[in-house]
């Protein structure tokens, strides 16, 4: 009984101090956070205004803007959501509802994607590259882009809709079959609506991540200069994360200004995505 005692008193001193080991270490963390968003305020917000949001970009840091940065982020991103949301869900539906589990290619294919989705964002540009821009000869365009995107968020999108389908319980499948519905009446009807609300978040969760991608745009073709906007999904196109890379590269003080208000334009476009996740999320929940 006495070393029963003394082994529960240990795990839970050990308890405590792994505790406080991941206390700290996420203070730190939140600390440099705050740190690194007070110097990116500081620094971009005397930048930040009108004239900054609808205008083009400039040689001269007064004159230069962020316009065509804003509207060609909003047309890669609408582009690779509106490939990769259904490709994603039907892919889930899928393997969940359709495929035999136990089956070889089942696995196999599970295996890939989970691969696939720890794969670096550069190799997909080198993928993009070579597939969209070259062999399909889609050249440096918007579609070229958002597919490669698409790629690049469609495994993330897939494991999440996977875990979502997974949370419906087992009974609103039975029920719905006790009905006599059929097979694909049960899945539209009875498990994806119940699965929609997370299946949102993590479609948005992963749309945020390819918002902020930079490094497989810069292999697609990116513009680093754009001082005009895209009227088709087969123009030339530049980002918001390539403006920024392109305003940090330079010397002038000025442009680290421009670079951090640019961030700060980044920053609220990813929070209304989350935000928007939330709303939607919350709604279907209602429904």
């Amino acid at each position: 009984m006495i070393k029963t005692g003394e082994n529960i008193g240990k795990r839970k001193q050990l308890d405590r101090v792994f505790h406080a080991i991941i206390f700290v270490a996420t203070l730190v963390g939140i600390i440099f956070l705050i740190v690194l968003l007070w110097k990116i305020f500081k620094e971009g917000l005397p930048w930040l205004n009108v004239k900054f949001l609808l205008s083009y970009p400039s040689r001269f840091p007064e004159r230069a803007g962020i316009y065509s940065a804003i509207v060609g982020t909003l047309w890669t991103i609408s582009l690779t959501a509106l490939i990769a949301f259904p490709l994603g869900i039907a892919t889930a539906i899928y393997l969940e509802e359709y495929s035999r589990k136990d089956s070889w290619y089942n696995r196999l294919l599970q295996l890939n994607i989970l691969n696939l989705a720890g794969v670096p964002s550069i190799v997909y540009g080198i993928l993009g590259l070579g597939l969209f821009v070259k062999l399909f000869s889609l050249g440096r365009s918007i579609l070229a882009a958002s597919l490669t995107l698409a790629l690049l968020i469609l495994p993330v999108i897939i494991v999440s809709s996977q875990e979502a389908l997974r949370t419906v319980p087992k009974t609103l499948r039975e029920a719905s079959y006790a009905l006599g519905a059929t097979r694909w009446q049960t899945v539209s009807r009875v498990v994806v609506p119940a699965a929609l609300p997370t299946i949102f978040t993590g479609t948005i969760l992963a749309l945020s991540r390819a918002i902020g991608e930079a490094a497989p745009l810069i292999m697609v073709g990116a513009a680093a200069y754009m001082p005009f906007l895209p009227k088709s999904i087969f123009d030339n196109f530049t980002t918001l994360p390539i403006q920024i890379f392109n305003w940090t590269s330079r010397p002038q003080k000025e442009f680290q200004g421009l670079a951090a208000a640019g961030i700060i334009v980044l920053l609220a476009i990813l929070l209304s995505a989350n935000a928007l996740a939330i709303i939607l999320r919350d709604k279907t929940r209602k429904v």
